[in-house]
């Protein structure tokens, strides 16, 4: 710690009192600037190369489906694809269905989740070691407290990712639980207008972007997996399990039963609209019976302390001086 000190003195003499800091900022860039084309760098899998290899005198269709299927994604983030996706396919799919569920999309969310919390993990070691080295000062560390300060700051950044995304999914919930009473209405008005199911949908995905994005785009979703001839079975329960509502796997069991027996759409539409609307009334009735509850918490906090300052102050003056005497 005393070389440190020293250090720490010589540097601010030179660079003035920030001196440590630029330093530490100067080794931290230079660290990111160095291991990120380190990664891009990698060299490429030999299984995939022999794989390509295999598969070039038998022409060139694979290929081009394959770059077809990766045209949007990010090049960058494809070289080091084997550091940033997890190797295990269950694992791939629960964090995949976890970001669709937060409204991320794009094929490379995945990879962008995995490459915020590395980015973040190491930003927060770089704040650990500055917080130990600069703005300790003379204050001296054992080893606990020293892995503690440097450690800490990096597993913090490691896991707001996944404190951001966990929040994303339950503000997105909450909207499409709002915005889905208002969504079954309007699409009663058109399947009760002589249109289809699939081109309720669409129009259901068209006019609701302005008042409710998310349900709006869940239903896009489901109107151009319909369109690309998907089983509408299959598209409805995907639909259930990214909104992961209990309302909407509702829906989708219906609609799937009505058509499987014959029954009328626009019959089950109906009741299920109108339970929908009963339900939106019930959550706003449990809310403002919850709101008297949570005041009185408040109320107290706020009014005890003053009213036992007026009540008491007085009386305790008074002691005081009696005492005093």
């Amino acid at each position: 710690m005393e070389i440190l000190s020293q250090i720490n003195e010589l540097l601010k003499s030179h660079l003035g009192e920030f001196g440590p800091l630029i330093i530490v900022g100067a080794l931290g860039l230079i660290m990111i600037l160095v291991t990120i084309p380190l990664m891009l760098n990698q060299p490429e899998d030999p299984l995939k190369k022999l794989q390509r290899s295999n598969s070039a005198p038998k022409g060139n269709k694979k290929e081009k489906k394959e770059r077809l299927r990766n045209a949007s994604r990010n090049e960058q983030l494809e070289k080091f694809a084997n550091f940033l996706e997890p190797k295990n396919a269950e694992e791939y799919t629960a964090v995949q269905l976890k970001l669709r569920q937060a409204g991320y999309q794009s094929k490379d969310a995945v990879r962008f989740y995995h490459f915020a919390q590395f980015a973040l993990g190491i930003v927060g070691i770089l704040i650990g070691i500055s917080l130990v080295t600069v703005f300790a000062g003379d204050q001296e560390f054992d080893s606990t407290q020293l892995l503690l300060r440097v450690l800490g700051p990096g597993i913090a950044g490691y896991f707001i990712p996944k404190y951001w995304i966990t929040r994303r999914v339950a503000e997105r919930e909450e909207a499409i639980i709002n915005g889905f009473p208002d969504t079954l209405d309007l699409m009663l008005v058109c399947v009760e207008a002589g249109q289809s199911l699939d081109q309720a949908i669409v129009r259901v995905a068209r006019e609701m972007k302005a008042s409710y994005p998310d349900i709006a785009l869940e239903f896009e979703v489901v109107a151009y997996e319909m369109k690309a001839g998907k089983e509408r079975d299959i598209v409805l329960r995907d639909f259930a399990t990214r909104c992961g509502v209990q309302d909407v796997s509702a829906f989708v069991t219906v609609m799937i039963q009505s058509a499987a027996f014959g029954t009328s759409i626009a019959e089950a539409l109906r009741v299920y609209a109108d339970e929908m609307r009963d339900k939106r009334v019930m959550r706003a009735e449990e809310a403002a019976n919850k709101l008297p509850t949570k005041m009185t918490l408040a109320t107290m906090m706020l009014t005890v302390p003053p009213l036992l300052v007026i009540l008491v102050g007085p009386s305790a003056k008074g002691i005081m001086e009696f005492g005093s005497q």
